[in-house]
C-alpha cells in the first residue's frame, strides 16, 4: 500500500464516509457498530474496504487521508460539508 497520496481509486459509500466520521471521533468499532445498529463484523468490513479504497494501512493514516481529502471535521479544523446525521447515526 502507498501513503494514501492520492484520492481514493474507487469512490466511497455514504456508509463508508459515515464510518470514516466516527473513526475520526475515536470511536472503536465496536461503538460504530452500536452507533449505527449494524454488527461489529459489518463494521470490521467497512473499515478494511475503506483502508483499501484509500490506500492506507490503519486507522491513524484513514484519519491523515480524510482530514488531507477534506473528507471529515475535527474540532473547527479542515471543516467540510458533511451530510446531517441523527442521534441513530441515520442520513436526516
Amino acid at each position: 500500500m502507498s501513503d494514501g497520496g492520492s484520492q481514493a481509486q474507487a469512490p466511497l459509500s455514504e456508509r463508508e464516509l459515515q464510518v470514516i466520521e466516527l473513526v475520526a471521533s475515536g470511536l472503536t468499532n465496536q461503538d460504530i457498530a452500536e452507533k449505527l445498529e449494524i454488527s461489529k463484523r459489518t463494521v470490521d468490513n467497512h473499515i478494511s474496504n475503506i483502508l483499501t479504497k484509500t490506500e492506507t494501512e490503519n486507522r491513524v493514516a484513514l484519519v491523515r487521508w480524510a482530514l488531507q481529502w477534506g473528507k471529515v471535521c475535527l474540532d473547527e479544523v479542515n471543516c467540510c460539508t458533511l451530510p446531517p446525521y441523527n442521534s441513530n447515526g441515520k442520513s436526516l
